[in-house]
């Protein structure tokens, strides 16, 4: 079964909806048992960081998305929930994020011919041999909606970028933490071959 987190974070529909075409099982929750019982756990989330980080502690989520973590069920976060895994974010200073990652959040660089946010398809560089990846060719194209991106401190832990007014942070892993900045349930035939590679990621336990 795979746990959908509820903390009234947007985008849950279609993430939904992508998982039970895929033909899973799929809750959407914030029931701390199922959470920590089910194969795989989603952090979605659109919206600001420190509105999102509230929302979570108000739930009593924080601690549960840290105990998914460790214990090894595989973990995906996509856009806002990218963000969340780190540990800080420009746009609301002073809010702790999640801390899954080492690294913080930063707002796209003002350019002439970038308009903030980033919102469309473009492609994706992909590095470091990420699991999410496999059967996905280099330069794919998927769908973006964001301001900020991630600045990871261990540059092994990012496995695709963008280039829009920056290299951007597209999507990372460590151990059963994985993520997107990206929306793979709004990315076509791609983001549904990313999904089926998260769901054949197994528990670290049961592997």
């Amino acid at each position: 079964m795979v746990a959908v987190i509820d903390y009234d974070a947007g985008n849950t529909k279609s993430v939904l909806k992508a998982f039970r075409y895929l033909g899973q099982d799929v809750e959407l929750t914030r029931n701390p048992d199922v959470i920590l019982s089910a194969d795989h756990v989603v952090l979605p989330g659109v919206g600001a960081f420190g509105d999102a980080m509230g929302r979570l502690a108000d739930y009593g989520l924080v601690d549960v998305v840290k105990d998914v973590a460790d214990a090894g069920i595989p973990l995906l976060g996509i856009c806002l929930g990218l963000q969340l895994f780190f540990e800080s974010s420009e746009e609301s200073p002073g809010v702790a994020g999640l801390g899954l990652l080492k690294g913080t959040n930063v707002r796209f660089t003002e350019k002439d011919g970038f308009k903030i946010p980033q919102i469309g398809w473009n492609s994706l560089h992909i590095k470091n041999g990420g699991r999410l990846f496999d059967g996905i060719e280099e330069g794919a194209f998927v769908y973006f909606v964001h301001s900020y991106h991630a600045v990871a401190l261990d540059e092994e832990v990012v496995k695709a970028t963008c280039s829009y007014s920056d290299v951007a942070t597209a999507s990372v892993e460590k151990g059963n933490v994985f993520a997107c900045q990206f929306h793979p349930e709004k990315s076509g035939d791609v983001g549904l071959r990313l999904l089926r590679n998260f769901l054949g990621i197994c528990r670290e336990a049961a592997c």
